[in-house]
């Protein structure tokens, strides 16, 4: 796999866009605009696309390794990784908003909103809520991930339950802007990486999430993942919070 490559991504969001008819330039295909970009942004040439392998359709093969594009739901991902784990090594590719603009879009006439910058900046923390859905696969050797952060517009249609029509609405289609940074993660003891070298031993959920900028719900779905990774460890109790440290197998 390429590593960050912003040329490469533009040409990748460029191919994708000339392909679409829609006057927007977005949501025409078959599949969201997102997921199109990145498996162009991955493996340029595509018929290595949509591979049938082990009775599942891999989004990419390139007769050594699996690649497969995930906006969310990893629920989804569950049976495909039992079937190719076993046989082939696999990044799970999973793009998180870094920033974003959500623009509103009306459902029958297509008129569009002015786009508002939405308050979260996104970062590889916002994943973990999703890799807890695969967490008995996250330890094997075969698996590895790629954290694309973009910078995206969303489409949103004004089809929901609140009087504004915000609230429950559906999503219709993200737009890939730019690609900010990318974090990869080889292997398991990389996700060590996450945990700022300079927090001290140790930590509270509350520390850690002082110390690397993200909400405290955030941060108490990702302690708990790495300890169940053995790659944190609980050191008992300051009052009622839990207190974690590197595992001595890591140190």
């Amino acid at each position: 796999m390429n590593t960050l490559n912003r040329e490469a991504f533009e040409q990748a969001k460029l191919k994708v866009l000339l392909k679409q008819n829609d006057p927007h330039g977005f949501g025409t295909l078959q599949e969201k605009t997102v997921h199109a970009v990145m498996k162009l942004y991955y493996e340029p040439d595509e018929d290595y696309h949509e591979v049938p392998i082990e009775g599942y359709i891999a989004d990419i093969y390139t007769g050594k390794r699996i690649i497969e594009i995930q906006n969310g739901n990893f629920n989804r991902l569950r049976p495909k990784l039992a079937a190719f784990l076993p046989l082939y090594p696999v990044t799970v590719v999973y793009p998180i908003p870094h920033y974003k603009w959500v623009i509103w879009m009306e459902e029958k006439t297509g008129e569009l909103s002015k786009k508002h910058k939405s308050p979260v900046t996104g970062n590889v923390y916002h994943a973990f809520p999703e890799l807890y859905r695969i967490k008995q696969f996250l330890g094997h050797p075969n698996l590895s991930f790629a954290f694309p952060l973009l910078d995206i517009d969303e489409y949103r249609l004004l089809n929901g339950w609140s009087k504004n029509r915000k609230r429950g609405s559906s999503r219709y289609d993200r737009m890939p802007l730019a690609l900010a940074d990318e974090i990869r993660i080889d292997c398991a003891a990389d996700f060590l990486q996450l945990v700022p070298y300079e927090l001290q031993e140790p930590f509270t959920v509350k520390e850690f999430a002082q110390a690397t900028g993200i909400h405290r719900d955030l941060a108490g779905s990702t302690l708990p993942l790495l300890t169940y990774m053995q790659l944190l460890a609980r050191a008992g109790k300051r009052g009622r919070e839990y207190l974690y440290e590197v595992d001595d197998n890591y140190r």
